[in-house]
């Protein structure tokens, strides 16, 4: 049965059935993480969010090319077009080339991904490395008239584009206010109005990172990146451009204005944003320095955090909410997520004990082809992974059943059921399993336990309770939990 996905788009300002440009094929450009920091949980929020993207079109069948930047250039200390450049801001404080920054925190950006179980996009292009297509960009729009040179700067008239088009339909403002209240700043500075942006800046002496160009030595501006590089691997038109909601405006508005300034017509489908991690209320970022670290998280080494977060939990914490929706950081949040992640470990490891009965057994196909259907309408409409982790919390509850012999499950049904979590939990959602993963260290640990606890039957076979005692609550004041069944036992380690 072929699946619908529904996706909101934030241009509509409503949900859409996606329809690709290209009959089974996807593009998707994603805004990357400006690489003069190690990435913090606002940066894995959109890292989470397109990667359950990338992975549920993948899943549907579609041939993907997920195009996600790196910004290396441009991006400057107080807004679009003023300040310092970020990265060569750092590149002098610590005596560094600016590439030898960018690449280390590139390297850990990478890290922290692959620790979260982020897939890498198909092509990962560096703003630096595409100096020759924004400096084209920056020509076409001139040609056409919607940009103006200004002392080896170039900027973008808005007032001009806004006569022809609407500069704001993505974020819904009306700038007509905006720029005649900047006419009085006619003539002050480079711009005609304090709306117009950078597309090309004049390069100061003393500015490290710069590029010859048809105006002089200068660098691209930040917007031009994303509209040059997605075009070069997508095309003048493709389906899906993402990024979080604190880019709707400026960036991604600009953005829209420079592909129709430059080729006449949009370039973007669907447009779709997730939204922020807060913490205390507050949008978490290194403009606010309000932020955590992901190796922070990982490592416990901070002082709003009561403890270490593993990777999973952090991605579960993410996906335990809609992307669309806000999230404040909390230890008691991340605490609960570590303990709904753990619970559903703890449904598919049961699974692995389950013996089959010999017929169809009260847990039948009927059971499993409903919650496969639950699942798959849940991330048709707008990728509600919540939602799809409640049905698979529920189904850990039916697990647990047949478990506890309360309830049978046919073989066919058991294969079946075992699918939907994999192809869920793992395959799309994107989680794994970080005990008993393969590594030999932990698969001896829980050999040892097993033993143990056969030792403990042993004992109680033989009515040896005292021995059975013992080993129960030597591993007990460790922190496992044990339960007895009528075929055995069941463990687990209690954090």
């Amino acid at each position: 049965m072929e699946q619908k996905l529904f996706i909101y788009n934030t241009l509509s300002r409503k949900k859409e059935e996606f329809t690709p440009l290209t009959p089974g094929r996807v593009g998707m450009y994603v805004c990357g993480p400006t690489v003069y920091g190690d990435a913090h949980l606002g940066h894995a929020r959109p890292a989470i969010t397109f990667d359950l993207l990338f992975r549920y079109l993948q899943h549907l069948g579609y041939k993907v090319r997920y195009v996600r930047n790196i910004t290396d250039v441009g991006h400057l200390e107080h807004d679009a077009d003023e300040g310092e450049d970020k990265i060569a801001k750092k590149a002098r404080l610590e005596q560094l080339e600016p590439m030898e920054v960018a690449q280390y925190y590139t390297n850990r950006f990478h890290a922290a991904m692959q620790a979260l179980n982020v897939l890498p996009p198909s092509i990962e292009p560096h703003a630096s490395g595409h100096i020759i297509e924004q400096i084209e960009l920056v020509k076409q729009i001139l040609a056409n008239g919607f940009a103006y040179e200004s002392h080896g700067s170039v900027y973008f008239d808005v007032e001009k584009y806004n006569k022809q088009h609407h500069y704001g339909k993505l974020s819904g403002r009306n700038l007509e206010d905006v720029i005649n209240n900047s006419r009085e700043l006619d003539g002050v500075g480079e711009k005609r109005n304090q709306v117009d942006f950078a597309l090309w800046k004049h390069a100061q002496p003393e500015h490290i990172m710069r590029w010859p160009s048809p105006w002089g030595d200068g660098f691209p501006g930040w917007h031009c990146e994303c509209t040059a590089m997605g075009r070069k691997y997508l095309g003048d038109h493709f389906d899906i451009h993402g990024g979080g909601m604190d880019l709707v405006f400026p960036h991604h508005e600009c953005e829209i204005a420079q592909a129709v300034a430059s080729q006449g017509s949009d370039m973007v489908r669907y447009w779709m944003h997730n939204n922020m991690i807060t913490i205390n209320g507050q949008k978490m970022g290194k403009s606010l320095g309000n932020f955590i670290t992901l190796a922070q998280f990982f490592s416990g080494e901070h002082e709003s955090l009561a403890q270490a977060y593993s990777p999973m939990t952090i991605r579960f914490f993410i996906l335990q909410a809609h992307y669309r929706s806000t999230v404040d950081f909390s230890n008691e949040a991340l605490q609960a997520s570590e303990k709904g992640l753990a619970r559903l470990m703890e449904g598919v490891e049961n699974l692995k004990r389950v013996t089959p009965s010999d017929g169809e057994g009260s847990v039948g196909m009927a059971y499993v082809d409903e919650l496969r259907a639950k699942c798959y309408e849940a991330m048709g409409d707008d990728l509600n992974s919540p939602i799809v982790i409640s049905h698979l919390f529920e189904a850990c509850r039916v697990v647990n059943t047949i478990v506890d012999k309360k309830a049978t499950i046919g073989r066919e049904a058991l294969e079946a059921l075992s699918d939907v979590f994999h192809t869920f939990a793992f395959d799309i959602l994107g989680l794994k399993e970080e005990a008993g993963n393969g590594n030999a260290r932990e698969e001896a640990f829980g050999q040892v336990v097993d033993m143990l606890l056969e030792q403990r039957m042993i004992a109680k076979a033989n009515k040896d309770w005292a021995t059975s005692d013992k080993i129960r609550d030597r591993l007990a004041a460790l922190g496992f939990e044990v339960k007895d069944t009528k075929d055995g036992f069941t463990w687990r380690l209690n954090k």
